[in-house]
């Protein structure tokens, strides 16, 4: 599928913070530091899809890239996609800065990126997919799942609804925690993201994934807003 349709979904319109703005990519790639334990995401990833160094890894929504930089050690290849032009330079420049040579950058996203070349052994997105509706997840779902080969496996991490009890408490405890954490600009941008994006429940993501040929080999909810699903494509 490519972009010459008009009744598909723009994924490459900007939605909250500006990401064309180079002082907004700096900014979100500094609080990134300070709010994500990188190490320990690439170890559990690393784990839990049981990476081989032959592997080859495509990472949809790579924002400023410290993820895939981060594998490159790890796996032969990396496909580093997002819909951001200023965050892949951004990134771009870091790998270059680091010496690093076999990662692959493209501007794209979900519906939009088209591979050449053989098959992938995984696809992760963190935080990515709930840019998409529900009805254009399962086609980017759909689309993740023709990328890889048989066996390949697919890790999700994305903010996904699992609370109990009336949205709007849970929704005012969460913006308030953050903005307690991480402070009212961090807070700012999650009352943007819950009220302009499309975070699903967990019986429709689980709906979602089974539908668009994985099987769900582990789903971790927590604190009512984040899921991680490993999946291994049918």
């Amino acid at each position: 599928m490519g972009t010459n349709f008009s009744w598909q979904y723009d994924e490459l319109k900007q939605v909250g913070v500006d990401y064309t703005d180079i002082k907004e990519v700096q900014t979100y790639d500094s609080q990134m530091q300070k709010l994500r334990d990188i190490q320990s995401e690439v170890e559990t990833f690393v784990e839990s899809v049981g990476l081989k160094h032959s592997d080859s890894v495509l990472e949809i929504g790579t924002g400023t890239g410290e993820l895939a930089l981060n594998l490159a050690a790890r796996c032969s290849k990396v496909f580093a996609i997002d819909v951001s032009p200023v965050m892949l330079e951004f990134a771009q420049k870091k790998a270059a800065d680091r010496g690093i040579a076999n990662i692959e950058f493209y501007n794209g996203g979900f519906l939009t990126y088209n591979h050449h070349g053989s098959q992938i052994d995984v696809v992760v997105s963190q935080l990515a997919l709930h840019h998409l509706p529900d009805f254009w997840k399962l086609i980017a779902l759909k689309r993740i799942c023709a990328l890889l080969k048989e066996g390949g496996k697919f890790y999700l991490r994305d903010t996904v609804y699992s609370f109990e009890g009336d949205h709007r408490d849970f929704l005012e405890g969460w913006i308030s925690g953050t903005k307690e954490i991480a402070g009212e600009a961090i807070a700012k941008d999650l009352e943007i993201a819950i009220r302009d994006e499309y975070s699903t429940y967990d019986w429709v993501m689980e709906g979602l994934l089974e539908r668009a040929g994985f099987v769900i080999d582990k789903a971790d909810y927590q604190q009512g807003f984040m899921a991680v699903y490993l999946c291994t494509k049918k």
